[in-house]
């Protein structure tokens, strides 16, 4: 866990390092990573240049009614969905104004999997105004903090990327 933690706190800090370079803003919609995202990034100095919201929506009601979540995708596909995902990702970018944002919903643990998302299946989104990157991942069910911490680090790949992206592109 001492190795993930670090990759984090390295990933965190490239990511700000590279918003800040390019005049970025980044947003967070996290359910089943509760924060950590947001956590990890506002940790570096210089964040406040480059964090623009981060919204834990942990519930159904919340991931409607701030981050525009459809009660179709909701009711048809759950919040453990690359729908879902995507729909967080798109309202954090609607709600902040930011340029990337990244969503995670998924399951934890140690309890609440199923046969189609068991315990360790987490959903993550990039998404910018131009396109959007979605994985559905199985992280090995090491117990909940590993769950949560191996989703984070994805999580902060996939932003990092798609900040890496723009850039080339830019």
């Amino acid at each position: 866990m001492k190795e993930m933690y670090n990759s984090i706190n390295d990933l965190a800090h490239e990511i700000v390092k590279e918003c800040t370079e390019r005049g970025l803003k980044i947003s967070t919609a996290e359910s089943c990573t509760g924060g950590m995202i947001s956590a990890a990034v506002t940790a570096v100095s210089g964040s406040s240049a480059v964090i623009e919201l981060g919204i834990c929506s942990y519930s159904n009601r919340i991931k409607r009614e701030i981050l525009g979540v459809s009660d179709d995708t909701l009711g048809r596909f759950s919040e453990y969905s690359i729908k879902c995902a995507e729909e967080m990702a798109r309202g954090a970018l609607k709600v902040s104004g930011a340029d990337i944002a990244v969503a995670t919903s998924g399951v934890a643990g140690p309890t609440g999997g199923s046969e189609e998302n068991p315990v360790g299946t987490v959903y993550i989104c990039a998404a910018d105004g131009n396109s959007i990157t979605s994985e559905k991942c199985l992280f090995e069910n090491k117990g909940r903090d590993y769950i949560r911490a191996a989703a984070a680090e994805k999580a902060l790949k996939m932003l990092l990327a798609k900040i890496k992206k723009g850039k080339e592109n830019g």
